[in-house]
């Protein structure tokens, strides 16, 4: 499993990215966690709204944080 953390540091970036891990841990999952922050590639990827979140190339979450109980859904 690939997710994509898009954000360029922003608090709420950091939040989601802190929320990503821990739902991972918690559901003792094998994944590769990349964040983007480049805000051309963040474009390309067709993302208007940070923070925003990938679930291999499937944009899941975008211009919110996500907590990490809605993360753990979209994980299972």
């Amino acid at each position: 499993m690939k997710l994509r953390i898009y954000g360029v540091g922003c608090a709420n970036c950091e939040i989601l990215e802190k929320n990503t891990k821990e739902a991972i841990e918690e559901l003792g999952i094998e994944a590769e966690m990349e964040k983007i922050d480049d805000i051309d590639a963040i474009l390309e990827s067709g993302i208007t709204a940070l923070p925003a979140l990938a679930i291999d190339g499937e944009i899941k979450v975008m211009g919110r944080i996500a907590s990490k109980e809605e993360i753990k859904n979209l994980l299972s």
